[in-house]
Formats: structure tokens, sequence, C-alpha cells
């Protein structure tokens, strides 16, 4: 952060670190901040813990800051998961079925009720202590195991939860951002896919593309607007095996690809609330869907433990059939590859298609489309003169279809943590023991004599002018196991 050639000025935080419980320390922190930048300012959270904190702070900041209006508690409500699968259940959110045991013999039926593995978590992970060694997410194999967590509660400082475990698989890892000004009106939004994820299949976004889609756009909207959300939001879903996009995380903050979701002219949801906040004219969004977000060392360390990456010619080959999806007008013209890193990127012609249509043009090697019932009709297409941005300001529909020399799905780079050096140990402890087993299997498959007791060698002549029958045929080596994925179920 210190290192961005964005940055003006950094201030210290509170000593001894941010604590939500007893944001007192933040209320001095901020106040002296403000001294000394001498005007109100912006404040926008990052995180869930910063904004768990400022939330209980901003009445008290309000001629020094312009913070989004978040009242009674509403960032520590949606981030607990316990209330989350409450309102979900209110307003009819699809939500992973979801218990709350209230003794360890509780847990453990519960656990054989939904079916093992099942997925424990801490209703709030923020009150974790760090030395406790306690994850927030734990996905849990067996009945003992769910009833020794329980036993930790106390230590914890909330309650466990269970909720039904939903398998990972292509396609199904969806994400929805969106900034709102009061009373939950969206400024910017979309939906978007995870295609690779660090750790694989459970982390963050490693490769995301802004890709629209109605149900998960409606989930995000409904529960924006019933909560009155100001600010800005990451809702994470998981498609089920029936279709149906299940909420499994509320983040009241920027997502860590929030830059994903950028329209045409560079306005994402943080410039959108900054505009907002200080009385601007927020522009009407135009384009976005189809950029790809990569984060480069993280997705090269997804790319080598789990899924490829998705190749020039794997880009090629979505775009012509997104071409041919959308009509010969619409698929005509010059597209750019969506290599991701590079400054390209593949061509989404015309207006969005249905979602069948469109994961159709995607089928290939690198992203096997889903197969998943339609939940309701596609949007139609928006008027050319007049119509409003990607969900600016209004219920979920068309996204507003720029000129095809003008739609191009560009790809937004970005490097996670410079300064952090595990990412990078280990893609390299990857890479080396990936070639060392390759070196492995080969000497595995070398004759005994060695790399030249591979060729041919005359036999000698046996007393009695016989020679020796041909040599027993060896055994070929087994065929190597695929590698275990860094994060098995």
């Amino acid at each position: 952060m210190g290192r961005s050639r964005y940055l003006r000025a950094t201030h210290p935080g509170p000593d001894g670190g941010l604590d939500p419980e007893a944001p007192e320390a933040l209320l001095e922190c901020l106040t002296a901040v403000s001294e000394r930048i001498g005007r109100a300012a912006v404040l926008i959270a990052m995180d869930d813990l910063s904004a768990i904190a400022v939330s209980r702070v901003a009445p008290m900041l309000t001629d020094r800051f312009r913070i989004p209006h978040q009242p009674d508690n509403l960032p520590a409500r949606v981030a607990d998961k316990a209330e989350l699968s409450r309102l979900c259940a209110r307003w009819d959110v699809p939500h992973p079925e979801t218990v709350i045991p209230a003794s360890g013999a509780e847990a453990a039926e519960a656990a054989w009720r939904l079916g093992l593995p099942v997925v424990a978590k801490w209703s709030r992970p923020w009150l974790l202590p760090a030395a406790a060694g306690l994850r927030s997410t734990t996905l849990v194999h067996g009945v003992a195991e769910v009833r020794r967590l329980y036993e930790r509660s106390a230590e914890a400082g909330s309650r466990l939860l269970l909720q039904r475990f939903l398998p990972a698989g292509p396609d199904t890892d969806w994400f929805f951002h969106g900034a709102f000004a009061r009373g939950g009106r969206p400024l910017l939004a979309g939906s978007g896919r995870k295609e690779l994820s660090w750790p694989v299949r459970t982390g963050l976004t490693a490769v995301g593309r802004w890709l629209p889609d109605p149900a998960v756009e409606e989930s995000g909207l409904r529960l924006a607007e019933r909560l009155g959300y100001q600010g800005i939001l990451d809702l994470d879903f998981r498609c089920d095996e029936r279709g149906t996009f299940r909420l499994v995380d509320f983040n009241p903050r920027p997502g860590a690809q929030f830059r994903l979701f950028t329209d045409d002219r560079g306005l994402d949801v943080v410039q959108a609330m900054y505009l907002d906040l200080t009385g601007q004219r927020v522009p009407e969004p135009v384009g976005g869907p189809g950029r790809v977000f990569v984060a480069e060392n993280y997705a090269l360390l997804a790319a080598v433990r789990g899924r490829r990456l998705p190749t020039a010619t794997a880009a090629r080959s979505a775009d012509t059939a997104a071409g041919a999806a959308a009509g010969p007008a619409a698929g005509s013209g010059a597209g750019r590859d969506a290599v991701p890193g590079g400054a390209g990127a593949a061509r989404v012609p015309g207006p969005v298609p249905p979602r069948e249509e469109r994961r159709a043009a995607e089928a290939g090697p690198v992203l096997p489309a889903g197969r998943r019932p339609e939940p309701g009709p596609p949007p139609a297409a928006g008027p050319a003169d007049g119509a409003r941005g990607p969900l600016a300001g209004r219920r979920p529909g068309p996204v507003r279809a720029a000129p095809p020399r003008e739609r191009r799905g560009r790809v937004e780079a970005a490097w996670f943590a410079p300064d952090d050096l595990g990412p990078f140990l280990a893609m390299l402890g990857a890479f080396l023991g990936r070639g060392l087993g390759k070196g492995a299997r080969a000497l595995r498959g070398v004759p005994e004599q060695g790399r030249r007791g591979a060729r041919a060698v005359r036999a000698p002549r046996q007393r009695g002018g016989e020679r020796p029958g041909p040599p027993a045929r060896r055994t070929p080596p087994e065929a190597p196991a695929e590698p275990d994925e860094l994060v098995t179920r």
C-alpha cells in the first residue's frame, strides 16, 4: 500500500490494533486523523473488522468524515453468520441449510442429518482469538470433530453453525458487488463468476469474469433494498446441484476483486461511492460485462495446483462461439484475445445473451459449461437511447449494450499482498514439487541398466550355439495418480 503511486499520505492506526468491541481507540485515532487532514474526508472501510468498528463510532464522526450511513449496527449483523441465515429465511433469499446447535449431542445429530462432510462456521469470526488456532470456517468429516468444535464455543466467543456442504465445481462459484446510495438504491452493481480461486475451490478469486446473471443480481439487490443498505457490499454465492444460487457470505465492504466491476469509463464501486458521498452526480455506467480479473500470483499458483488458466486459443474459440450465438451483426468486427495478465481481452459482442446461450458459447476444454435449469426468463434487451447502465438505481434488468467496437472485456491484473512472501514461496514449492515428481516418475520407468540400457544390445552366444529366448517383457510402471489438490474434500 505504501508504494502505490495513487497514495498521497498514510496515517497510523490505533495503538494496540483494532478492536470492534472497544472502538474508543479507533474514535480517538480517527479524530486525530481528521485534525491533520483539516476538512471532511470520505471514509470507506476495506475489511469486515474495520466496517464493524467504523459503524459503531460513525455517529460521533459525522462532522469530520463522510461515511455511508449504516443504521442499527448493520455491518455486524450481516457479518454475523447466524443473523445472516435468519435474514435470508425472512426475505426468501436462498441460503445453505443451517443449524445452530445448543449442545454437543445436538451438533452431532445435526451433522448426521445434514450429511457429512458438513461445514462448521463460527457466527462472529472477528471474535476468534489469534492464538486459539481456530478457523472461521472448517469442513468437518466426522461427528467426533463436530463435538470437539462445539466444546470450544466459549473459547471462540460466538456460536457454532453447521451448514449443508455444497460441493464446488465448474460454474458453481459466483459473486455480486454493488455500491448503494441511501435506501439501497444501486449506483453500480454486477455479478461475476469465479473461475480460479486460491486456495483451490475454496479461497479468494484468482481469476474472475463479469457475467450478468438475473438470479444472482436479484438476490443481491433484494437484500440491499430490504436492509436499506448504503455503502459497498460483496456477496458470495454457490450454486447447488438443483441450479439454485445460495448466498454463503455477506461482506459489508469492497471485495478483493472489486476492480473487476469497472465500466468502460473507469468507474468502479469505490469511485461511485465517493461521488455519491461528496454530493456529485454518479455517471450512468456504460459497458463492463465480459471483463476478466486476474490476481497474477494467486492465479499462477491456482493453475499449478488446480485447473489450467484460460489460453489465447480457448479465448478465441469462446469469442467465435459467442459471435455465432449473438448473430452475424453482433459478431462482426475484430476482437482481442483474453489472456490473463495480458493487455487484451475477448470481445463480448452485442447484448448479453441468456444464460444457457452464454454457457454454450463458453463451452470448451478450459471453461466447461455447467448444466443448471434456468431460474427465470432472461432479461430483454433494453432501449438503445436513454437506457440506464448496469443496474444503476433499478431492479435487475438489461445491461446497456455499447456499440460492438466498444464492447471489449478488458483484463484487470493485480498482485495481491506484494509484501507477503507466502504466495510466492508456495508457488515456488508447487513448481519444484511438480518437477521432482515428474523426474521420479521418469526414473521409475528406466531399465535397471540405466539410460544407456534402453538401447538394443546384442546378447552373448551361449554354448551349443543356442541363443537365449526373448527377454521377459517388463511390466510398465503404474500410471501416476493425479496430484492431490491443496484443499481436498
